[in-house]
């Protein structure tokens, strides 16, 4: 598959960032509805940043295999609503290093990912760091982003998707 043309029996992804931010959850939900409503599938990232093994090398294993924990136990209630209320099964990936590097080479590494939908905050502080920094390389990037505004209502979210 060429990129950017999708031909029958491929199926367009929505790749989606699983973190500890409050806007994640409306980029879930909308990566959610799209992939139901166009026969898509949904892929969710979390990437485990380096410097959280900073340590010895017997602890260093222990704290990524309970991020790792964290991180299964985080997507699965995402991926039990996707299965339920919008008949989508969600694939995880997990992937170690600098958020933003990882996320761009899930994409290059996944063909049938078409789009990158990030939640964007509702503070005076921006949008978040992801979105503030895909948006300055997005001109780069193989596949549109989508940012979903953290604000918007379930009822919203639906009514666009």
């Amino acid at each position: 598959m060429i990129r950017g043309k999708w031909k029958a029996g491929y199926m367009r992804k929505f790749l989606v960032v699983l973190d500890d931010s409050r806007e994640c959850l409306n980029a879930m939900r909308f990566a959610a509805m799209r992939a139901a409503r166009t026969g898509g599938g949904v892929a969710i990232l979390s990437v485990i940043p380096p410097d959280e093994f900073n340590h010895w090398i017997g602890v260093g294993e222990v704290m990524r295999e309970e991020a790792r924990e964290r991180i299964h136990a985080h997507f699965e209630v995402f991926a039990k609503w996707m299965r339920d209320k919008q008949g989508v099964e969600p694939e995880l990936v997990i992937r170690e290093g600098e958020p933003v590097n990882e996320i761009i080479a899930q994409i290059k590494d996944d063909a049938e990912i078409g789009v990158l939908v990030l939640g964007a905050g509702t503070d005076k502080k921006g949008p978040g760091p992801l979105v503030s920094q895909l948006s300055r390389s997005s001109g780069d990037l193989p596949i549109p982003i989508t940012i979903v505004p953290g604000h918007l209502s379930k009822e919203k979210l639906e009514a666009i998707t």
